[in-house]
């Protein structure tokens, strides 16, 4: 069996036109690089150069050359990707995300992570709590950011930050008129738009005008239009109304667990990829700055 390192110093060999040089080059004897090319030359059947000077080649020494550089670089090149797979320079990130944090949070993060890093291949699904959690139970997204679910199975939650759930009401609406922080009793005239995530909110006061709600919107560009044609009020995190429409005002709400918890979802039974494991060490590492420049309460 013809060795890659034997085709190697062949090449050597036949390039540098010599053995001394071929040896140096190599970091090996001139005796041992004599004895590779007579033991190639047996294993070939044939031989590789015209004389015993090695500076010219034979028709087969030829064919040998121009196969070998082939051989030689596709075996370099494999391992090259094999050492940046390790080193999390190239390979696939799949992240689910809730939107408010692949809208507000991801992107600056993102950005800095694969700058160094451009022959990663990402994708970003954009989907509410529940679905984040399943993509990563199935091995389809590799992490997940999502808020803090009850429940346990394969998945592991780690607590990043907290974010103060507030009221978006029309600008018109009379509720603007009054005295921020809102108090539930203050909603109790009001009609609540649900939606996936205000159903998080554990206040007994909530879960009374959530049963008498009688529209749900999940996506916060449709429930932000409703909201601005005073269908009626909804409850979301701070970090979904970054920049809330014009017509749409923004209040603060009294009273405690109006926060909800969000952190990374992760799979507990399989070890993460190189690229997966940098990029969580990644995002500990600039989450606090992102955070605090967001205004949202900071990471626990």
């Amino acid at each position: 069996m013809i060795k890659l390192e034997a085709l190697r110093v062949f090449v050597t060999v036949a390039e540098s036109g010599n053995i001394k040089d071929a040896a140096d080059a190599v970091g090996r004897t001139a005796s041992a690089v004599s004895m590779t090319l007579k033991q190639l030359e047996e294993e070939i059947g044939g031989p590789l150069f015209q004389t015993d000077r090695k500076n010219s080649l034979t028709a087969l020494g030829n064919l040998m050359l121009e196969l070998g550089h082939q051989q030689i670089k596709s075996f370099d090149k494999a391992v090259g990707t094999m050492r940046a797979f390790a080193h999390s320079r190239v390979g696939s990130l799949s992240i689910a995300s809730v939107p408010s944090v692949a809208a507000n949070v991801l992107p600056p993060i993102l950005q800095r992570f694969l700058s160094t890093r451009p022959q990663v291949q990402l994708e970003l699904f954009d989907i509410d709590s529940v679905q984040v959690r399943r993509m990563v139970e199935a091995g389809t997204a590799d992490i997940g950011f999502a808020g803090e679910s009850r429940a346990g199975g394969a998945v592991e939650f780690t607590p990043l930050f907290s974010d103060r759930f507030k009221l978006l009401c029309s600008a018109s609406s009379e509720l603007c008129r009054l005295q921020s922080p809102l108090s539930w009793r203050d909603l109790s005239q009001s009609n609540l738009i649900r939606n996936g995530a205000s159903d998080r909110i554990d206040a007994e006061e909530y879960k009374a005008l959530a049963d008498q709600s009688l529209i749900t919107v999940y996506n916060v560009t449709s429930l932000m239009a409703l909201v601005k044609a005073g269908l009626g009020v909804t409850i979301l995190p701070s970090l979904s109304m970054q920049e809330p429409p014009e017509g749409v005002s923004v209040i603060d709400l009294a009273g405690p667990k109006l926060s909800r918890r969000v952190g990374l979802v992760e799979r507990r039974d399989t070890s993460p990829s190189p690229v997966t494991k940098a990029f969580r060490e990644f995002v500990m590492q600039e989450l606090p700055g992102v955070i605090s420049e967001l205004l949202v309460e900071q990471p626990l």
